[in-house]
């Protein structure tokens, strides 16, 4: 996966004045629209249960993909490729290949509507000065506590920016460690601190409904709800977020000669104050939504998300007209920004749509070739998922795409003897380990961008052990849960 996407972007009102700005190309415009349109549409079809919704998102997703196709390399159009095989597959061999189609194309739009959501709030975060102040006071903490930081703010940032807060805080701690010296403790103090960083971003994963592996696993398993796995997930972070600083600390590199004496931070605690206040609204309002209308948290967080951003930039600009700029920066947010992403959105929707229609296709095969799997103890199965799909991601599979395969060919989990949130505690858990250790994970080729390593050498060397060792824990901990 690309990883331009990542870094965080200064908007176009930011970088030019409206007089200067030129117009948007009318081919991003269209994006844009068409990508407002589908999360509209998916947003008005999660709050009623209405599937004639879902029907016009799932038109507004195929004319994204027309507008995108010319924009996008021949990567991401291989992947077109295989889902069009696929939709050909559907039709010559299924009589209800356009419910199978529906679906797919119901998925992909899912996914293209909770990007969209998101990234709004990783735009409004882009003008914030306290972001970028506290992001720099996490980057210069001294050794004796700079990786519990490190892993802590990161964890906080991604809630908040996603894959954006590996780029601004690795960059702010490359640039810290670039000051040392020494050339041995510049690069273990980087390494470390980027370790720190990635780490504490992927262990958002199995919680947070700001995920991507959150939504879907919710989505795919019947019956699962964030509510009820939250307890299991937080637990499954913990695991993630506690080894990697388990392992820094015993395993903390001897050097060859003492270290240069390092200057305060500049800032102070109280830095992290508007952070904290932002992310506290977030969850609290996502929360109190889910619980009070009983719609799904991915459906609350498409609607909290855009309106706590618009309500940000708009304090961050109290006393300079805020309703206008408001809108002016929606309006840049959806013609300029938004389309920015169109490759990063292909892929996504695309391992979307063919991991749905795929499973579908699969499921009558799977079924008749005798095999079945309810044999198995249930936590059996919820420990091969755990180390299944990092290792589909050793092989390029995202893990939208071996999610979206997997989770449909799974018994139900009454058949498995579990519960729901069991199962998901299980795929958002593979899932972060495919975040720390594949090659083709964004996180690691976003380290490997910052470091001037690989992300080979990311996924396997730096974060072996730690892979190996985080999902030894998480399938004792499914399996422990997976009792009751």
């Amino acid at each position: 996966m690309h990883t331009s996407y990542l870094q965080p972007k200064r908007t176009q009102s930011m970088e030019q004045s409206p007089g200067t700005a030129k117009p948007p190309d009318i081919q991003d415009v269209l994006i844009g629209i068409f990508l407002l349109a589908v999360t509209v549409l998916v947003i008005l079809s999660e709050w009623t249960s209405r599937t004639t919704w879902q029907g016009f998102a799932a038109i507004g997703v195929i004319l994204f993909i027309v507008a995108a196709i010319p924009r996008v390399g021949w990567s991401r159009i291989a992947f077109a490729v295989t889902g069009f095989a696929l939709f050909i597959s559907a039709l010559i061999t299924r009589p209800d290949w356009l419910e199978l189609t529906e679906a797919a194309l119901s998925s992909a739009a899912f996914i293209a509507a909770f990007f969209t959501a998101l990234t709004w709030l990783r735009n409004a975060s882009a003008s914030s000065p306290a972001i970028n102040v506290c992001g720099r006071f996490l980057a210069e903490q001294p050794p004796g506590r700079r990786y519990a930081t490190l892993t802590i703010g990161a964890h906080l940032f991604s809630l908040i920016l996603n894959y954006g807060s590996i780029a601004l805080l690795g960059n702010l701690a490359e640039a810290s460690a670039r000051r040392e010296p020494n050339e041995e403790i510049r690069g273990h103090r980087t390494r470390r601190m980027l370790l720190a960083i990635q780490r504490g971003f992927v262990s958002t994963l199995p919680w947070s409904p700001l995920t991507f592996a959150v939504a879907i696993s919710t989505s795919l398993v019947p019956g699962a709800s964030w509510a009820d796995a939250l307890g299991y997930c937080v637990v499954s972070a913990l695991i993630l977020a506690g080894l990697g600083w388990a392992l820094d600390t015993v395993f903390k590199p001897r050097l060859s000669s003492p270290s240069s004496p390092r200057s305060k931070p500049n800032g102070t605690w109280a830095s992290l104050l508007p952070l904290l206040a932002l992310l506290t609204l977030l969850v609290l309002t996502v929360g109190a939504l889910h619980i009070a209308t009983g719609i799904r948290a991915v459906g609350v967080v498409m609607v909290a998300v855009p309106l706590i951003s618009a309500c940000w930039i708009a304090l961050q600009n109290f006393g300079d007209r805020p309703i206008a700029r408001t809108l002016s920066r929606t309006a840049q947010y959806l013609v300029r920004d938004l389309p920015g992403y169109r490759s990063e959105l292909f892929l996504l929707t695309m391992a979307g749509f063919i991991g749905t229609l795929g499973a579908k296709l699969l499921s009558p095969i799977f079924a008749a070739s005798g095999y079945d799997l309810t044999v198995f103890p249930g936590w059996m199965i919820l420990v091969a998922l755990v180390w299944l799909i990092p290792i589909t991601g050793q092989i390029g599979m995202n893990p939208i795409l071996s999610v979206s395969l997997i989770a449909p060919l799974l018994p139900t989990a009454s058949a498995m003897g579990v519960t729901p949130a069991a199962v998901t505690t299980a795929l958002t858990a593979g899932w972060a380990l495919s975040g720390a250790s594949s090659p083709f994970a964004a996180t690691t080729m976003l380290v490997g961008n910052i470091a001037r390593v690989s992300a080979w050498h990311i996924g396997l060397v730096w974060n072996g052990a730690y892979t190996v060792l985080s999902a030894l824990m998480l399938s004792a901990w499914v399996a422990f849960i997976a009792s009751f």
